[in-house]
């Protein structure tokens, strides 16, 4: 009895609860397995816990975790399933310690990444599944693949996973293999790993290149995706390598024949070419002449005679058209192209058409500050500047004489073919009234007049012949006059004589108060406004009195 009570003792003391202990199977049963581990009692395991229950036999020696040694109905609680996880999470903290990998199973995908089985549940956050972020994580359910722990929470039994680590040394190790044995000019083949507005990043069997949009192709291309996508396979040529950075730049187009190799002879300047509209500027229109090879219609070049604001006003894309190869640059790849060189320039017979002296009638068209466009026929536009419209008046702007709509009569004053320029003249219709103005006012002349302007200086007179006198602010009265606006308003009927007579200048001066002096008054008279209007300033000539006028005057108002 002694012996006994200390064998149980002894038994009873080598089982802790806790432990993984050896088990023998005694019986299979449809739901559950019962062991022996040589204690007093036998345990019964679900068979749930066991992957290969068919394959058991009676006999077999398992492993199992001792939970109690009794539960309520004197048997030992084990479990199989448990003892896996205490043996594979002292596997992991082994693994993460020596900083291993380990492998594991895909079980499904949550929120943010991957659950995935290494014995235990394991979570792979999605920024870790691989170099760029998938989207889609369904694709990785089911696969196995090697990860490296980077957390641990031993308390919680938390394990957090990181393939990319993995893919990233791999990637390093690739890297520096290709940057030693490649050099510039060698073709490779590459995977298209990513597509931008700007290019292609192209993976290298682990080294990242990027094939810029401009070295895809020698045509037009708007967008990467038009010519590649992701996931293809093509050869590229390195074009350059920056060892420190590890940057690869690459080509795609440098692979074929390049098209503007021989360009001058096939596409000689002044010959005629066929091509499609590819795109559509505001300045042009480009032109497709064969693959790889575009010329550019600037829209001058559209219409000898016609005003092309836009050259889509005229050309839609996809149209098929005929020009004129005006210059070719190859070093700068641009070919400039002409419509309107494949009909007669008009303008060769202009000089026939409207030679200089002709009087022509045209509608006014546009104004400018400078002057007046006159239509003379559909596309052809004479200008006639402001100092071209009056031979009397100083026009400020064209609309004091014309204004749009308005048909005028003009004198082609000259032609400049290269500019495509007609100059007119409306003042040359008429004689010049200034040419024989000795003829018509003399020095002592009396004449009548209206007042049309006042300055601080004086006073300005129309005359018979749309000629323009001046009295200066000394011609009004004997006595001193401090203000021109106290003697003399706009409109004003007046009578003066004429002290001074400028062809040169185109000058006429008056004398308001020297209309009754007799001769040997008006010669002093003449002499004093001489000396009153001194050379230099501004009234001096009738440009420079206008435009020193004090108030909002236009002739002819």
């Amino acid at each position: 009895m002694i012996e006994m009570k200390e064998l149980l003792a002894k038994s009873m003391r080598d089982f802790k609860e806790g432990s993984i202990v050896k088990g023998t199977i005694l019986e299979i049963r449809p739901r559950e397995v019962l062991v022996d581990i040589g204690y007093k009692s036998e345990g019964a395991i679900p068979g749930s816990e066991f992957d290969d229950l068919e394959n058991l036999q009676v006999g077999d020696e398992v492993e199992v975790l001792l939970c109690r040694l009794e539960n309520d109905e004197g048997m030992v609680v084990l479990s199989k399933e448990r003892a896996a996880a205490k043996q594979n999470w002292e596997k992991i903290v082994g693994v993460f310690n020596a900083g291993g990998l380990i492998k594991g199973k895909v079980k499904g995908s949550v929120k943010g990444g991957l659950l995935v089985n290494i014995g235990v549940e394991a979570f792979c956050p999605g920024s870790q599944i691989d170099i760029v972020p998938p989207k889609d994580l369904t694709g990785f359910v089911g696969n196995t693949y090697e990860f490296k722990i980077v957390k641990l929470m031993e308390d919680r039994r938390n394990v957090v996973l990181s393939r990319r680590e993995i893919i990233e040394a791999e990637r390093s190790e690739k890297r520096g293999a290709f940057m030693a044995t490649k050099k510039k000019g060698d073709t490779v083949k590459g995977i298209v790993k990513n597509l931008t507005d700007f290019g292609a990043f192209v993976d290298l069997d682990g080294m990242d290149g990027l094939l810029h949009i401009t070295d895809m192709t020698w045509g037009r291309l708007n967008h990467p995706s038009e010519l590649l996508k992701v996931g293809q396979e093509i050869d590229v040529v390195i074009l350059d390598i920056n060892m420190d950075k590890e940057r690869i730049s690459l080509g795609l187009k440098q692979t074929q024949r390049n098209p503007w190799d021989k360009i001058e002879e096939r596409f000689a300047v002044g010959s005629k070419v066929k091509g499609k509209v590819t795109n559509l500027m505001p300045y042009g229109a480009f032109v497709e002449l064969e693959e790889g090879v575009e010329g550019l219609i600037h829209v001058s070049e559209l219409s000898w005679t016609k005003r092309i604001a836009r050259p889509s006003d005229v050309l839609t894309m996809g149209q098929e058209l005929e020009a004129i190869v005006l210059g070719v640059n190859k070093d700068e790849q641009k070919i400039s192209l002409g419509v309107r060189q494949l009909e007669t320039n008009p303008w060769d017979a202009m000089e026939h058409k409207y030679p200089i002296g002709k009087t022509v009638k045209g509608i006014v068209r546009n104004l400018t500050a400078y002057g007046a466009f006159v239509e003379l026929e559909e596309g052809i536009d004479g200008m006639v500047h402001v100092s071209d419209m009056s031979w009397t008046r100083k026009i400020n702007h064209p609309s004091e004489q014309v204004k749009k709509g308005d048909e005028v009569e003009a004198v082609v004053i000259d032609i400049d073919k290269n500019a495509q320029r007609i100059s007119l003249g409306m003042k040359q219709i008429d004689e010049d009234p200034w040419k024989g103005i000795e003829t018509r006012y003399k020095i002592g002349d009396k004449v009548k007049g209206t007042v049309t302007k006042l300055a601080t200086f004086g006073a300005f007179v129309q005359l018979d012949g749309d000629i323009d006198g001046l009295v200066h602010i000394s011609q009004l009265r004997e006595e001193r006059v401090e203000k021109v606006k106290d003697v003399l308003k706009a409109g004003d009927e007046i009578e003066a004589r004429v002290i001074k007579v400028d062809k040169g200048e185109r000058r006429i001066g008056l004398s308001i108060k020297a209309a009754n002096y007799s001769e040997e008054d008006m010669r002093k008279e003449a002499a004093a406004f001489d000396t009153a209007i001194k050379p230099g300033e501004d009234l001096v000539g009738l440009d420079q009195a206008f435009a020193s006028a004090f108030e909002d005057y236009r002739p002819g108002q």
